[in-house]
């Protein structure tokens, strides 16, 4: 099944997820990693730090795994709607975002 997901960025968590997301520890998660780290590479922030992508989860409990072990950890009012393919969002890469906090920090 694909899916919409809209949620809210936890902007202090960016170095320690930009990391994961680029080091192999997401990647190498079963059976999602590799979908995890698509999903955010497809992912998009606007000024308020909402996030939207696209995903595919054939779980009984859409991205229940997902959230349990990434998700939860780095957003916040997670919505999630049942879609018929990928949709691509306008805004800007949230991978992008991630690497300017992490300079930042």
């Amino acid at each position: 099944m694909h899916y919409t997901v809209q949620a809210r960025f936890i902007p202090n968590t960016a170095t320690d997820f930009l990391r994961k997301l680029t080091d192999g520890t997401i990647e190498n998660q079963q059976p999602d990693g590799k979908g995890i780290v698509a999903s955010m590479k497809r992912a998009v922030i606007d000024e308020k730090s909402v996030v939207r992508w696209s995903e595919v989860c054939y779980c009984p409990t859409p991205r229940q795994h997902e959230r349990t072990t990434v998700y939860d950890d780095h957003f916040t009012d997670i919505e999630t709607v049942e879609v018929s393919d990928y949709v691509e969002f306008e805004g800007k890469a949230l991978m992008d975002c991630m690497e300017q906090l992490a300079r930042n920090n």
